[in-house]
C-alpha cells in the first residue's frame, strides 16, 4: 500500500497509524498525529481503492451504505500490511495507535471488530458503525476515542451510540466528544484526542 513512514524520536511513545478520510492520501493527518503524540512514529497509509478519482479504504454502494464484501477484503489487506510494515520498519505492532477520520475511522473500527486489540487505542474521528452483525473479539484493553458532531449531517447522533455501545460491550473503554463542527475536524476535538492519548499508558 502507498505509505509514509517517519521514525520518532521518543521509543517510549506508540507508533501512530494513520487513515485519511475519503479523496485524502498518506500525508493528510501528518500534522494531527504530531500534535496528538510528540516524538511517535507515524505511518500513513493511503487507501486502494478510487471512488471518481479520491482514494477510499473500501468501496460503497452510496452515501452511507458500505460494500460489506469489500470493507471485509479490505480490512484483511490492511492487517496483512501492519504486519508487514511492523516488520520492515521495527515498530512494535502490541504498541499501535489508529487515528482514522471519517473513511478511515471506519476501516479502522472494522479492524477492530475484526482483529481486537490490533491496535493498544484508537483514535475515531467521524465514523460511522462499519459492519452490523458481527460477534466482536474481546476488546478488553483497547481504549478508544470517538470524536462526534451533534450536527453531523452525514453521521446521526444514533449512528455514533451505537458504535459506543457496540464497543464498549466488546470490552473497549470508550470516550466519546462531541462537537458542533458538523462532519468538519474541529480544535476542539482534536484537543480533547490528545488530551485522551496523554492519558493512555504504553
Amino acid at each position: 500500500m502507498n505509505h509514509i513512514f517517519r521514525q520518532g524520536s521518543d521509543p517510549n511513545k506508540p507508533t501512530l497509524v494513520l487513515f485519511h478520510g475519503t479523496g485524502g492520501d498518506e500525508h493528510d493527518l501528518l500534522p494531527l498525529a504530531e500534535m496528538l503524540s510528540p516524538g511517535s512514529s507515524l505511518l500513513g497509509i493511503r487507501g486502494n481503492v478510487l471512488e471518481n478519482g479520491m482514494p477510499r479504504f473500501f468501496r460503497r454502494l452510496s452515501e452511507g451504505v458500505f460494500d460489506e464484501a469489500d470493507l471485509i477484503a479490505r480490512t484483511h489487506e490492511v492487517k496483512a500490511f501492519l504486519d508487514e510494515a511492523a516488520a520492515e520498519y521495527g515498530f512494535d505492532p502490541a504498541r499501535l495507535v489508529a487515528v482514522g477520520y471519517s473513511n478511515g475511522a471506519n476501516i479502522a473500527g472494522s479492524l477492530l471488530l475484526h482483529y481486537g486489540n490490533v491496535f493498544s487505542s484508537a483514535a475515531l474521528l467521524h465514523p460511522m458503525v462499519p459492519l452490523r452483525g458481527l460477534t466482536p473479539p474481546s476488546l478488553k484493553g483497547v481504549s478508544v476515542f470517538i470524536g462526534a458532531g451533534v450536527n453531523d449531517p452525514l453521521i446521526s447522533k444514533a449512528e455514533t451510540e451505537e458504535l459506543e455501545e457496540l464497543l464498549s460491550g466488546a470490552g473497549a473503554d470508550v470516550t466519546v466528544k462531541w462537537s458542533n463542527q458538523g462532519h468538519r475536524l474541529s480544535a476542539a476535538e482534536a484537543e480533547a484526542a490528545k488530551d485522551w492519548l496523554d492519558r493512555q499508558s504504553f
